[in-house]
C-alpha cells in the first residue's frame, strides 16, 4: 500500500489492515522459520508496512483527540 492510499483509510479500516497485515506477516515469519520462503525481503517489507499502519493510526487517533472537547469538572 501506497502511503497516500494509507492516509486516505479511516481508524477502523487502519485496524482492520494493521490486523491482517500482522496475522500474513506471522504467517510468513512461520512459513520462513520452516523453509526459506522464496522471497525473504518480503518480511522486512511487511514488517515496515505494519510500521507505517500503526504511524498513521496513531497520528489519526491523536487528531482525533484533539478535536474532540475537553470537559473540566
Amino acid at each position: 500500500m501506497k502511503k497516500e492510499e494509507i492516509k486516505e483509510l479511516s481508524i477502523q479500516e487502519l485496524r482492520a489492515q494493521i490486523e491482517a497485515s500482522e496475522k500474513a506477516y506471522r504467517e510468513l515469519k512461520v512459513a520462513h522459520a520452516i523453509s526459506p520462503v522464496d522471497n525473504p525481503s518480503k518480511i522486512t517489507k511487511d514488517r515496515k508496512e505494519i510500521a507505517r499502519l500503526k504511524t498513521v493510526l496513531r497520528q489519526k487517533e491523536i487528531a482525533a483527540a484533539a478535536e474532540a472537547p475537553v470537559v473540566n469538572n
